[in-house]
């Protein structure tokens, strides 16, 4: 049951990851407000590492931001090592 409650966080807060950084990359590109950049860095800290790779690649968003190409791909690392440790444990 843990591991579904946890399967569903992910995927929302990936999917929703992803449409911010869309947002994002739109707003800029548009010259409107901006989502804050420790939001989506929070986001992908948060378990949203997945969707903030994607975003980042698919609407080549954040990729010359040091913060961005350190921070995203450890903690997708990290969610994967965690996702591994609970798929063997149970």
């Amino acid at each position: 049951m843990l591991l579904i409650a946890l399967y569903t966080f992910l995927f929302i807060i990936n999917i929703a990851t992803f449409g911010l950084y869309a947002i994002d990359k739109r707003n800029a590109y548009f010259g409107f407000r901006r989502i804050p950049e420790a939001v989506l860095l929070g986001l992908a800290v948060l378990g949203g590492a997945y969707g903030a790779g994607a975003g980042m690649v698919l609407f080549r968003h954040k990729t010359l931001h040091t913060a961005f190409l350190i921070t995203v791909p450890l903690f997708f690392a990290i969610w994967l090592a965690i996702l591994i440790i609970l798929c063997i444990l149970m």
